[in-house]
């Protein structure tokens, strides 16, 4: 890719492929960890006018460059680490580490306080190992909040946990009464 825009680009179209909408641009992803051949969603992006160019190499860029690390590359084939809307992806669970934390923003701080935190749109609420990944989440909309999630409590009331890759966890709902806001 010649510029971070470019890579911006792509990263927005291969998220929209690869997390949301895999049916419109005729990818097939396995159900059992939402992955593709990697010239498939290379084939299925030259089909498009505007990335009639792209090359293996600009998706891979792609995938390296990933702040948030939203995609992985592995033995030609390539998957959405997290975020799918489309369809539920499945995930092993795992026992996390003793805290996750979860960013957002002082808006949504009030309703999470009442109901825990929920998936949304999303199949699952995403948590991190450690603070930078959900600091990336939490800022995009307003002032940030850091919200720490007590794993072994919520274990007891039932959460189950996933680890989906690269610091990033997954749970159907997070209970309320295990969240902490997270001081400066």
């Amino acid at each position: 890719m010649k510029n971070a825009q470019e890579r911006q680009r792509l990263s927005k179209m291969m998220t929209k492929m690869l997390r949301h909408a895999p049916d419109e641009f005729g990818l097939r992803l396995d159900p059992a960890d939402g992955s593709c051949q990697a010239d498939a969603l290379l084939n299925a992006l030259m089909r498009l006018p505007s990335w009639a160019g792209v090359t293996m190499e600009d998706i891979a860029e792609v995938v390296r460059a990933c702040e948030k690390q939203r995609f992985e590359l592995r033995d030609g084939r390539i998957r959405a680490r997290y975020g799918h809307s489309y369809e539920r992806v499945a995930y092993e669970a795992a026992p996390p580490p003793a805290i996750l934390y979860h960013g957002t923003n002082r808006k949504a701080l009030a309703q999470i306080k009442q109901d825990g935190l929920r998936a949304m749109g999303r199949q699952y609420v995403h948590l991190s190992e450690g603070k930078s990944f959900a600091e990336l989440a939490g800022r995009r909309r307003g002032e940030l909040v850091m919200l720490r999630v007590d794993t072994a409590q919520a274990a007891q009331a039932g959460v189950t946990f996933y680890r989906a890759g690269n610091e990033v966890w997954l749970a159907d709902h997070v209970p309320a009464d295990v969240l902490n806001e997270d001081g400066p």
